[in-house]
């Protein structure tokens, strides 16, 4: 496949990924886990995904300086200009457009790729279609483009994007409404209405698109600083956000790009996705054995029980005998029992409890 060296991919790599939470920890959350035992991690294989697509000098990982040695021992291929590490954390906008304005240093009129580090493709001959058509598109108009998926089930972890109008690209429709992870009756109704998408997190842009968003996203960080009358270039730009980077608003790529943006559009597409966020998610990816059980890369003696997730440290055997619905997993000090249903939330309540009454080395 041909590579344009005007195409660009930023890889969101900050999370603690909480919600996966023993298996997911603070010091070495799931990006950065080979959680099937493929002999590659999440972050590595979604690196993988896009150096078939683009260059590998114009791919750019934002993580924190907690996380950057670790990206930089699993991504040795990476270039040091490449990995960007926030200096406080300000969520996912912040670090895009920190991470954009740097990539159009290179290259004035850059195609962007923003994508998360840790979810799954199923078809990546489809993907990489997708991509090359949503690339083609962003270069070609000055619109914010979203990746969505049709929904297999009513997911309440995963958020939804409603289709308005066709546009005059196949499959790519103007966005009416998003909805962040939603009750699962809600989900239920979005998913029998036909008229929503997942949504994946992966947004394509050009690079002035994005930069045009950073006067809406941060006008009152930028009024005074950054006059509207006067034309700045775009070294001023980047030395501003640089030094006022702590005091950017705490606003996530969906809340910020998405919804204050104008021009944004969705793709359908059809590469296949799952956001490996949550127990639940992966309990629905996952190929069920007997008894619709899923168990990950475990030693495992099951009896008596369904649609159970199950994972445990590779050494380590699990016996488990009249269990119906539960999440068994086991990290280092902590071992998690729970009901599998919407577990998020019960998890994060788990993960709050633990750090006030044991303290930070069981979260």
């Amino acid at each position: 496949m041909e590579k344009n060296s005007k195409n660009f991919c930023i890889i969101l790599a900050g999370g603690r990924g909480r919600r996966l939470w023993p298996y997911s920890r603070d010091k070495y959350p799931k990006q950065f886990i080979d959680f099937f035992g493929t002999g590659r991690t999440q972050i590595q294989t979604t690196f993988d995904h896009f150096v078939h697509l683009l260059p590998v000098e114009n791919i750019y990982i934002c993580t924190n300086s907690e996380y950057a040695p670790i990206v930089r021992e699993q991504l040795p291929e990476l270039g040091s200009d490449n990995l960007m590490i926030e200096p406080v954390n300000r969520n996912t906008t912040a670090s895009v457009i920190w991470a954009t304005l740097k990539i159009q240093q290179r290259c004035n009129d850059a195609c962007i790729v923003v994508t998360p580090s840790d979810q799954l493709v199923m078809n990546e001959e489809a993907f990489y279609n997708n991509m090359s058509k949503g690339l083609e598109i962003v270069a070609a108009h000055q619109v914010v483009l979203t990746m969505g998926v049709k929904p297999s089930r009513p997911e309440p972890g995963y958020g939804y994007i409603q289709m308005g109008e066709l546009k005059p690209d196949d499959d790519v429709f103007s966005v009416q409404s998003f909805t962040e992870k939603p009750e699962r009756n809600f989900a239920q109704l979005f998913v029998e209405s036909g008229e929503f998408l997942w949504n994946t997190g992966m947004i394509l842009a050009s690079a002035m698109k994005l930069r045009q968003c950073v006067r809406r996203i941060y006008s009152r960080n930028f009024s005074g600083a950054l006059p509207e009358d006067h034309n700045h270039t775009l070294n001023e730009v980047i030395e501003f956000v640089s030094n006022n980077y702590s005091s950017l608003p705490n606003i996530s790529l969906d809340s910020g790009v998405l919804e204050q943006c104008d021009e944004v559009y969705v793709m359908r597409c059809d590469f296949g996705w799952a956001d490996l966020g949550t127990w639940h998610s992966i309990y629905e990816y996952m190929s069920k054995n007997e008894g619709d059980n899923v168990v990950i890369n475990t030693k495992a003696i099951i009896e008596d029980s369904r649609n159970n997730v199950v994972k445990l440290p590779e050494d380590h055997l699990a016996v488990i005998n009249g269990l119906d619905g539960y999440i068994v997993v086991e990290k280092d000090n902590v071992l998690l029992i729970c009901k599998k249903g919407d577990s998020s939330a019960l998890i994060r309540k788990y993960v709050n409890e633990a750090n006030i009454k044991y303290g930070e080395e069981f979260i």
